[in-house]
């Protein structure tokens, strides 16, 4: 025998899409934005949306260290819009960042949204240092943030041949680098928790 759960009404939400800002503000706009995750030492290890940031802080597992101006409503409570949360318990990170995915975001963050051979901050792709038809790996000591004219022009040649070096030999990114992927724009009430912005 098949158990069959009743349909919700239509135009019925969840209990936390009932959380509010303001009588104006829709539950999606309430809810938007960033938070940055601390683990238990302030070291930055994450960026979530506010709303995981509220289940987080209601169920003991984070508690606010920077508030926001605003309060997030529901029919039961009042919460201060969290802005920076630390987990109550140390979560273990891995360190070898290296293994971390490469994206074109991550290397654009990491090489400052900057062309690493002309210095350009538009058009921006990325290159194979050492072209991988040349035994060049897909690795982040090997790409670079590139504009497209320059990646046209230096093509499937070495940098020597080509007479087109890096600015800066590519590197692992430092970990708070993803930080910076996941929030281009970087609050200011964050910026004491990250090293590299600081």
């Amino acid at each position: 025998m098949e158990s069959t759960v009743p349909p919700e009404p239509v135009g019925s939400v969840s209990p936390s899409e009932h959380l509010r800002h303001g009588p104006e503000t829709s539950p999606t706009a309430a809810m938007g934005g960033r938070v940055l995750v601390l683990n238990a030492t302030f070291e930055p290890i994450n960026v979530c949306t506010v709303r995981r940031a509220v289940v987080l802080v209601l169920k003991a597992k984070a508690e606010m260290v920077e508030r926001g101006r605003s309060e997030l409503h529901s029919e039961n409570s009042t919460v201060a819009r969290p802005v920076v949360i630390r987990l109550v318990t140390y979560v273990n990170v891995p360190r070898d960042a290296h293994r971390r995915k490469i994206t074109r975001r991550a290397v654009f963050a990491r090489d400052s949204w900057t062309c690493q051979y002309c210095g350009s901050r538009s058009n921006l792709t990325v290159d194979h240092v050492v072209p991988r038809s040349k035994g060049g790996t897909s690795s982040w000591d090997n790409i670079v943030a590139s504009c497209a004219p320059c990646n046209r022009r230096k093509g499937d040649r070495l940098p020597r041949q080509a007479g087109m070096h890096p600015r800066r030999l590519p590197r692992t990114p430092r970990a708070e680098i993803f930080i910076h992927v996941a929030s281009p724009t970087i609050p200011a009430a964050w910026l004491q928790y990250l090293p590299q912005a600081a």
